[in-house]
């Protein structure tokens, strides 16, 4: 099969790779049908995941179909449709019982693509296949229900929940790329009096202004927040950037009592000014997705309540995935936010 495949920071190709097979009894082989690219994905390809060797396959979202399981799968079967969750989970550790699936202790958590060979490739093997898909609904946007494979629940669980949204809030959410726009989307689930968008990039700006922020900042963000909020400041600061600017801006412009929530794949360390922080209540939260959401979303895009498919900006053939790639690394340029690969 054809895979696209990891070969140290800044290499990648579209090669030749075996097609997976069943290692244990709860596997499923899955041919897939639509994948995409992360911005975690870069991050790898910039070297900030050191764990993640030299030949692996990447990614770790996608629909499919199952053409294989072995024998200690129940509810899902050979022809099934389904989403893969970008967080593998057994289901009966200690960590799976307390819906922290990320931090599964049996071989779980974010494997896809990170440990183990992911979905942007043909084929892929799911482990523990019980817990870790879900069927597609008849009728449902395929499209839309890849973004709930990873970017949807991460902004929604490492963002909205994490920050603590109520109604009323000021909340800033600083990055308007696809995660940062996810976590706007799912964020009015709770109806915050303003959602303050921060980017460099005005053309997503435009984007996040029809997918419901109230104001949008381009540049000199912490005076431009702190001059809008006449300067308290906000209640919620999500950094969904992943480098130390974008955390300094969360930690300048949060109000006493505040949160902030990161989301932000981190490849170097941030300064903490606890000297500020220390006594203005301040409550700073990390989180890797656990899809504990997955559910309740997935009923939420299938009622029309929620349309991640806007999200989507650029389609390929699986076999185009090199020129996505450069395509999504050039997001301002390409005008790109979420990309569709069709197997």
């Amino acid at each position: 099969m054809k895979a696209l495949v990891y070969h140290g920071p800044g290499t990648r190709a579209w090669e030749e790779k075996p097609k997976p097979a069943i290692q244990d009894s709860k596997d499923v082989i899955i041919r897939m049908k639509k994948t995409t690219i992360c911005g975690t994905d870069l991050h790898i390809m910039k070297g900030d995941v050191p764990e993640v060797v030299d030949g692996l396959i990447l990614g770790h979202e996608g629909i499919g179909i199952i053409e294989e399981a072995g024998p200690g799968v129940y509810g899902f079967k050979a022809g099934d449709k389904v989403l893969i969750s970008c967080i593998t989970s057994c289901g009966s550790c200690e960590s799976c019982r307390r819906g922290m699936y990320s931090h599964c202790e049996n071989g779980g958590g974010w494997i896809l693509g990170h440990m183990i060979n992911g979905t942007q490739a043909e084929y892929v093997r799911i482990p523990h296949a019980n817990t870790s898909l879900y069927h597609v609904p008849s009728g449902v946007d395929e499209e839309a229900i890849v973004m709930l494979s990873d970017i949807l629940p991460t902004g929604f669980e490492c963002g909205v929940i994490n920050g603590q949204i109520e109604p009323g809030d000021i909340v800033a959410i600083i990055g308007a790329g696809p995660i940062g726009l996810a976590t706007l989307l799912t964020a009015q689930f709770y109806s915050p009096g303003e959602i303050i968008m921060v980017d460099t990039d005005e053309n997503r700006l435009k984007i996040a202004k029809t997918f419901g922020a109230t104001r949008l900042v381009y540049k000199n963000a912490a005076e431009e927040i702190m001059k809008l909020t006449k300067g308290k400041g906000v209640d919620v600061a999500i950094e969904a950037v992943g480098i130390p600017a974008t955390f300094d801006i969360c930690q300048s412009i949060i109000a006493a009592g505040g949160h902030i929530a990161n989301i932000g794949v981190h490849g170097q360390s941030v300064d903490l000014h606890l000297e500020k922080l220390w006594a203005r209540n301040i409550t700073i939260t990390t989180r890797l997705v656990d899809t504990v959401s997955t559910p309740m979303l997935l009923k939420t895009v299938t009622s029309g309540k929620l349309q991640p498919e806007k999200l989507i900006t650029h389609h390929f053939k699986l076999n185009e995935i090199m020129k996505a790639y450069d395509t999504f690394e050039n997001a301002a340029q390409e005008k790109a936010l979420k990309v569709i690969l069709e197997n």
